[in-house]
């Protein structure tokens, strides 16, 4: 977390939170969403602001409920996800693999899914895991690194020189449950207030 969030944060604690503006896409964009988009139920415009991109990037985090957020100085923004908290993209360089998140930091998968729509899935091993399902773009990369049985639906990823990770089934509709992450922090709220 950026110092500057840490000093906002001590001197106004109880900012409330916002909920709905904010939507980490399947492609692993940022969206803003303003009240005709949220009302329209649109994922919203992507942000391509650079420098915003890295501050929302540095101060990502998840609460103790699974919800993840980006800490807008004083200002917790919960984020809608679209699938999973995290997006990875594969790359090949020189003849070897390489994952990395949304953020750009390094991404090392010790486990491998494919759910009920064919979308790719690893986690990690930090505590909790974190989960994050792989770029579209990136489907030939992992096809080409995999051997699936006939179903399409388990098989083994060769990750890396010596290791290859069993992909296993998942049900899309289980994997928040699974993972512990809440997928609309603002359907929640609603709810709470009901």
């Amino acid at each position: 977390m950026d110092e500057i969030v840490k000093q906002a944060l001590a001197k106004w604690p109880n900012v409330p939170h916002c909920t709905g503006w904010l939507l980490l896409d399947r492609r692993g964009q940022w969206r803003l969403r303003d009240d005709a988009a949220q009302a329209a139920g649109e994922i919203g415009t992507p942000i391509r602001h650079e420098a915003l991109l890295g501050f929302i990037n540095r101060n990502y985090e998840s609460d103790a409920d699974g919800q993840w957020f980006f800490q807008n100085g004083p200002q917790r923004v919960y984020v809608e996800l679209v699938y999973t908290p995290w997006l990875v993209r594969l790359h090949a360089t020189d003849g070897a693999l390489h994952m990395t998140d949304q953020t750009g930091a390094a991404f090392e998968p010790v486990e491998a899914y494919i759910d009920d729509e064919g979308g790719i899935l690893f986690a990690d091993d930090t505590s909790p895991a974190r989960v994050a399902a792989l770029h579209d773009h990136d489907l030939d990369l992992f096809a080409n690194h995999a051997s699936l049985d006939d179903a399409g639906t388990r098989g083994i990823f060769h990750w890396r020189d010596g290791v290859d990770l069993p992909v296993q089934p998942i049900a899309r509709a289980d994997v928040a449950a699974r993972f512990g992450f809440v997928a609309s922090p603002a359907s929640r709220a609603a709810a709470k207030q009901d």
